[in-house]
């Protein structure tokens, strides 16, 4: 995912005077023209209202209850067929969304939120305190991050959600956190903040009124980052037998499968229907984040009635540009 570091000052300077009122318009407005971002929306809103109604998709209340004939192939009854213990896929698919739904929000929320917190603070506070925390960053970012995932997941206890959450918060703020370091460097001598200074603005109502809503983008886009990060993580880490192998999530679904031998036993659908969900999922998360790119970076954004090759061009410049 690109993300681009534009200010809002830089991107009303790059885009004139229309950029600017574009840039007053909001996500809802980005989102509505780029039709990237907008099926990764409809992907992500489809999952949600999974998520949070699954009664509402199928008729099975206990999915995990071997309450069917096993390995049975799909059909009107079970649109999915069942597993080798004998429970419906399609309903362990459908109360699976919750769970992974979960994680990407927390993890993705609070890796954000540890970045921002380092990020913004290094490149605000300079000196000692931009040293350590840079460093502390470098030494996190270098770190090949799955292994490390699953050594903590393994020596903090595997089977916890919590443990499992802590472990993908822990390794997932790095990234957001250099990023985010480097457009609060490129604010912090801007003429609105030496105004606040001025004032005598505490620090604390500077940073958190005066620099973060300039980056409310690239900070969104993080999440966003940090959320895909997680989803794909966990499952890898469940897929492992890292999590709880009784928990209702398309990793543990996968783990079962591969348990079980879903592949080379006629159940193909108990392995690539997870898998292709958190694919789905994934890519949603990606998606959405091409309208965060256009919001941070007005060159991105389609040229009001030029053709298809013409916006093809502007984002190639765009691209070239940021």
């Amino acid at each position: 995912m690109a993300t681009t570091l534009i200010t809002g000052e830089g991107a009303a300077a790059a885009g004139g005077p229309r950029a600017d009122r574009r840039a007053g318009s909001g996500f809802w407005r980005a989102l509505r023209g780029n039709r990237k971002a907008m099926t990764g929306a409809v992907i992500l809103f489809l999952f949600t209202v999974v998520a949070l109604f699954p009664q509402l998709f199928t008729s099975v209340r206990h999915p995990d209850e071997l309450s069917f004939p096993p390995k049975l192939g799909p059909s009107t009854a079970h649109l999915l067929g069942t597993t080798g213990l004998g429970q419906d896929i399609y309903s362990q698919l459908v109360y699976g969304t919750r769970q992974s739904l979960e994680i990407a929000v927390i993890a993705g929320f609070f890796a954000t939120v540890l970045s921002v917190l380092i990020g913004v603070s290094a490149a605000y506070l300079g000196g000692v305190s931009d040293d350590l925390l840079s460093m502390l960053t470098n030494v996190v970012l270098v770190i090949p991050a799955f292994p490390l995932v699953i050594i903590l997941a393994k020596y903090a206890g595997k089977g916890s959600l919590t443990v499992l959450l802590a472990v993908l918060i822990v390794t997932g703020w790095s990234y957001g956190a250099n990023q985010l370091r480097a457009q609060a460097l490129s604010l912090r001598n801007r003429e609105f903040l030496e105004s606040a200074r001025v004032r005598g603005e505490r620090r604390s109502y500077i940073v958190v009124f005066e620099m973060l809503p300039t980056m409310t983008s690239l900070i969104v886009a993080n999440f966003l980052g940090a959320a895909l990060y997680s989803v794909l993580s966990a499952a890898g880490l469940q897929f492992l037998g890292l999590g709880d192998p009784n928990s209702a999530s398309w990793g543990t679904m996968l783990y079962w499968a591969q348990n079980q031998q879903a592949l080379q036993t006629g159940m193909p659908l108990w392995s690539l229907a997870p898998g292709l969900c958190v694919a789905l999922l994934g890519a949603s998360f990606a998606l959405i984040n091409y309208a965060f790119d256009e919001i941070g970076n007005p060159a991105l954004r389609p040229v009001p009635g030029a053709g298809r090759r013409g916006r093809g061009r502007e984002r190639r410049r765009g691209r070239r540009n940021g």
